[in-house]
């Protein structure tokens, strides 16, 4: 289920919004400090964000700019002040769309569809992948966590993309071990045991201990 993070502080909207999307499935989460939405940001682990461009305290272009410090997750920002000069500002910023006020619910949601079948799937080579709030990018080889990014190499990569898409089940040692073969990489037991330790090493020193996880006689897995 993707997870979607609604900074909206006209409650009725936000009360629409928040009915429209969960009814086709998706788990939304509305902010309800304003002065704290990055910690509510990362609390919620979302896939995607809706911004309201007018917020209390700061405005969605703070916070747009907030978010990508640390994160790649799309940024949907909706408005009604939908002049020329605020759609750049939001894409200069690193907003993904702008959605103007009013707008037609069905609307938001088939654009909340489309770039999220766009950023997370697994044929598109510049996509994301994101679990407890860590974003795996893997165009750039990088993973990111609450402003810390650490650079993986090829076979630390392809292992934790594995691990990320299939989270929460068990990944066999042999079935990471032929991935890799498959990609010419000579592994044997010994080498995927050093990479997976190494690999656990630089998620420890970005915040994420006990990310992969040892299932004895199993594999591992991420959750």
């Amino acid at each position: 289920m993707y997870r979607i993070f609604l900074a909206e502080d006209d409650e009725m909207l936000c009360s629409l919004i928040t009915k429209h999307l969960e009814s086709w499935g998706y788990q939304v989460t509305a902010a309800e400090d304003f002065r704290d939405i990055m910690g509510e940001f990362v609390r919620s682990e979302a896939h995607l964000v809706l911004l309201d461009l007018k917020l209390p305290y700061f405005n969605g272009f703070h916070w747009c700019e907030e978010i990508r410090r640390v994160s790649q997750v799309p940024v949907i920002f909706l408005s009604s002040a939908a002049d020329d000069m605020n759609m750049v500002m939001a894409m200069t910023r690193g907003a993904d769309d702008f959605v103007a006020k009013p707008f037609n619910l069905e609307v938001l949601s088939a654009k909340v569809q489309a770039i999220l079948r766009r950023t997370y799937s697994f044929g598109n080579s510049g996509n994301l992948l994101e679990h407890r709030g860590a974003v795996l990018n893997l165009g750039s080889g990088n993973l990111s966590y609450q402003g810390q990014a650490v650079e993986l190499t090829r076979n630390e990569l392809r292992i934790l993309n594995l691990l990320f898409s299939q989270a929460g089940n068990v990944v066999s040692r042999e079935a990471i071990m032929q991935m890799l073969w498959e990609n010419d990489d000579f592994v044997d037991d010994n080498t995927l045991t050093v990479n997976v330790n190494r690999l656990r090493r630089k998620l420890e020193g970005i915040g994420l201990e006990n990310m992969i996880l040892t299932r004895k006689g199993l594999g591992y897995i991420v959750q």
